[in-house]
């Protein structure tokens, strides 16, 4: 009667073993920049929303003026946002060129629409 391993060699694990570490070194890389991705994806929802909210407080402000907020600079186009601007955020340029930058550095452009 002989008797017969069951299981796998050494040479056998060692090779898997390199071959996971192969496929984790290629993989790494293309998931180590999604946070800077993600930022800036965020911080163009944030420019659109306040382009948005800038184009309805016009169209809200031209039917009524006691309507909409008053607005003289690209920082007041935070008040058309609810809750206003996110926290990590600033509002920069001039209308109608208006710029909102993230703490980390993100930034994304929007038109801003200036109201008396």
């Amino acid at each position: 009667m002989s008797k017969q391993q069951a299981g796998f060699t050494l040479i056998e694990l060692v090779m898997v073993i390199v071959i996971l570490g192969i496929l984790a070194a290629t993989a790494i890389p293309k998931f180590t920049d999604l946070s800077t991705e993600a930022q800036q994806a965020a911080t163009d929802g944030i420019a659109g929303a306040l382009g948005s909210g800038s184009a309805i407080n016009l169209a809200v402000r031209s039917l009524n003026v006691a309507n909409g907020d008053a607005v003289a600079s690209c920082g007041d186009i935070a008040s058309t946002l609810d809750g206003g601007l996110p926290a990590n955020y600033s509002i920069s340029g001039g209308i109608p060129g208006c710029n909102v930058v993230h703490t980390s550095g993100a930034a994304a452009s929007f038109v801003g629409h200036a109201i008396p």
